[in-house]
């Protein structure tokens, strides 16, 4: 049996998919490169009524030298020249950027101030997701812009002066970071998967304008532009090299109502390039959408088939359209899984294990084998109401939240594939749960053993109660790549340390940390001290700083270091909030640095308490002290929050950087999930003016850190026993 994927990270389409694919490039690497067409293609029964029209055909440009002999790769020794000064290379952040990789689909939706917050918020919320970026062009800006969509404004809202101020936007900001920019209206419902599948089997290097071919009014019979309701793609060496000098003349001399019209006159005029909807015998699939016409009741192959529908007249109709497309969608995988689980059963007869070797679920990886008993993936045992594996080491707590959702969801699931084995001779319905064992394959995925109490019904309307025990398995689907900064020997990483006076104990035990693991090590970082005086102690610096002590310990490693500096910050505050101590420290450092905070950093001796467990410390999941960032990145949410801010002053206070990160930024939160990574024990000064969710994970952090279960058992009878002598 098997359920459908919603693990965190992974993203929620099947991993039998990938099957499909993997067998496709499997296939290409044991053949040689053929022009012409070929007698085998990868797209099989499976691929029939998707993109393909029939056998794939290659056709390219390679010469007969080329595909006659064999590349031979060449050595390109390093010379360094003694004569030329030496110049620090700078790399890029991205991999594929040193590489030449563009990302392939940009996508413009053409909008309007009227429709701005209704269509294009639909578009928006149904398919932008789907793609790398999703721009929305418009004349002139509404009041507010809807949060979470990129809105590009051009001050003139005439319909052809909107288009061509787009395609000079894309040219001039994106033109060298994509292969195919795809232009629609807002009014335009479109099925992202297929749209990136299509420019996925289109090559990038040829000059392609595709869509819906339209023809002009009392124009030649032969010349057609692409109708802008059903959308139309754009290839990179179209857009940049030759469409972009014409631009102007276009505008001055194309004379037109319609955007779409003006946009393929200019083309066909100058570039001689016609709309076409089939190319390298792949189709552009559209369909009309009728008045009052219902999703879910249109069944046609058009529909189903569709890239984009149009037109969409209001919101609640492009929802409806999504939902449709999806169930298509979800269908159409649930079938092609069963064919490929097919073709692998048929298939095992000829693999030397035979029907044995066939795994399940057909498709999916083995179970794990451990080698050693420190590899045994241990199976957690739970019942409807509790869950015996707990984070907090408990032997029983309540199943909630999360936890509770996967059990019902899986409960829910195998009586229905149990009804649907059994129909119609048996129904069951659920009783209870009698046992319930779950683990983490890593190598598939979430497995669960169920022993149902199940209340089983015969065609006659008998029952009996038996038990029955299912296997089930949640897969792991393909898994997300996201981007990460490539960060090299080039970037400086700035260190911050905001210090208060009782924290001040623990600095010289991190300074010796800081001088040991980075300036011995000439790694290229730079501490900045932050000072935070309370209004009592800033009225009195002059006479006497609490901070002395640490600025001579500051002054003793500049000593010893004398090309190095350590700066520092004073700060008067009665409430040090994150979020105002990283406003002054953003505009200290525009540019793009790591920032890290440590707030504490202890030593071993700090604890009052002598045992191993408490001087190791413990890992603290109430803490946010600790972060790294980008200051851009950190700017860049503060700018979004600038809105809330005016409705609420106090928001800064009731918010932690990690806090705006996660609301604002739009960015992937990465937190610290291994026990391993522990923080010294140190009791935390708990400010109350702060907010009441902070001042609370202040406070439920003090207490989890006292000890461990056992070491404050221990602590509470030792105290009984003195007590009671």
């Amino acid at each position: 049996m098997r359920l459908t994927s919603f693990l965190a990270l992974f993203r929620p389409a099947l991993p039998l998919i990938l099957g499909l694919s993997l067998g496709c490039s499997l296939s290409l690497l044991m053949v040689s490169w053929t022009q012409g067409d070929t007698d085998d293609s990868c797209g099989d029964g499976l691929g029939n009524g998707r993109l393909f029209l029939g056998r794939v055909n290659t056709q390219g440009d390679l010469g007969n030298e080329a595909g006659d002999e064999d590349f031979q790769p060449r050595i390109v020794p390093y010379h360094k020249d003694p004569n030329k000064p030496y110049k620090k290379v700078l790399r890029t952040r991205y991999i594929h950027t040193e590489l030449g990789i563009r990302e392939r689909l940009l996508v413009g939706v053409l909008t309007s101030r009227a429709t701005l917050n209704t269509l294009a918020v639909a578009v928006n919320r149904t398919v932008a997701h789907h793609f790398h970026r999703t721009f929305f062009f418009t004349g002139l800006r509404s009041p507010k812009v809807p949060h979470g969509m990129t809105v590009v404004a051009h001050g003139d809202d005439r319909p052809v002066w909107l288009m061509y101020e787009t395609v000079r936007h894309l040219h001039q900001h994106y033109g060298s970071d994509y292969d195919w920019f795809f232009l629609a209206q807002d009014d335009t419902y479109m099925q992202a998967d297929r749209l990136s599948e299509l420019v996925g089997h289109l090559s990038a290097g040829q000059d392609l304008y595709m869509g819906r071919a339209e023809e002009f009014i009392g124009g030649e019979e032969k010349a057609r532009y692409c109708h802008g309701g059903y959308g139309y793609l754009l290839s990179r060496s179209l857009l940049l090299p030759r469409l972009q000098p014409h631009l102007d003349p276009c505008r001055n001399d194309i004379l037109s109502v319609r955007p779409d019209e003006w946009l393929g006159r200019c083309i066909i005029d100058y570039l001689g390039l016609s709309c076409v909807e089939v190319h390298q015998e792949m189709t552009y699939r559209y369909f009309e959408l009728g008045k009052n016409a219902d999703p879910e009741r249109e069944d046609s192959e058009q529909f189903k088939k569709a890239f984009t529908v149009h037109p969409v007249s209001e919101p609640n109709l492009m929802y409806r359209l999504h939902k449709r497309f999806s169930h298509i969608e979800l269908e159409w995988t649930y079938l092609q899984i069963q064919q490929l689980q097919m073709q692998i059963n048929n298939l095992s007869d000829l693999t030397p294990e035979g029907k044995a070797g066939v795994t399940w679920p057909i498709g999916i990886n083995h179970p794990f084998k451990p080698r050693t008993r420190f590899e045994v993936i241990n199976w957690d045992y739970f019942t409807e109401e509790h869950i015996y594996s707990c984070i907090d080491s408990s032997p029983k707590c309540e199943i909630k939240g999360a936890d509770r959702a996967d059990v019902n969801a899986v409960l829910e699931i195998a009586v229905e594939r149990l009804n649907e084995l059994y129909q119609p001779q048996l129904r069951f319905r659920k009783r209870r749960l009698l046992n319930g064992y779950r683990r983490f394959d890593p190598t598939r995925g979430m497995e669960y053993i169920l022993d149902l109490a199940l209340e089983a019904y015969t065609q006659k309307g008998r029952s009996q109660v038996i038990a029955k025990r299912v296997n089930l398995l949640r897969p792991l689907s393909a898994v997300e790549i996201i981007p990460m900064p490539y960060v090299t020997e080039a970037t400086r990483v700035q260190v911050i340390l905001p210090v208060t006076a009782q924290d001040q104990d623990y600095v010289g035990n991190f300074l010796d940390m800081y001088v040991m693991n980075t300036l011995d090590t000439h790694d290229n970082v730079l501490l900045t001290f932050l000072f935070i005086y309370d209004p009592f102690d800033a009225q009195r610096v002059s006479q006497t700083d609490v901070f002395a002590g640490i600025k001579a310990m500051i002054g003793e490693v500049e000593k010893r270091y004398g090309d190095v500096k350590i700066p520092w910050i004073s700060v008067k505050t009665e409430v040090p909030s994150q979020v105002k101590l990283m406003d002054i420290i953003s505009k200290k450092h525009p540019y793009n640095p790591a920032v890290m905070y440590r707030d504490q950093q202890p030593s071993s001796a700090s604890s009052s308490f002598a045992s191993e467990s408490l001087r190791d410390g413990h890992f603290d999941r109430h803490v946010f002290d600790e972060a790294c960032f980008y200051n851009a990145d950190y700017m860049t949410a503060r700018t979004k929050m600038a809105a809330d801010i005016l409705d609420n002053e106090e928001l800064l206070e009731s918010m932690e950087v990690y806090d705006i990160f996660v609301r604002y930024s739009g960015l992937h939160v990465f937190r610290a999930v291994e026990p391993a990574l522990i923080q010294k024990y140190v009791r935390r000064t708990c400010n109350p003016r702060f907010s009441e969710d902070i001042y609370h994970r202040c406070v439920l952090s003090n207490l989890e850190g006292l000890g461990s279960r056992s070491h404050l058992a221990m602590a509470l009878f030792e105290q009984e026993q003195a007590n009671s002598t």
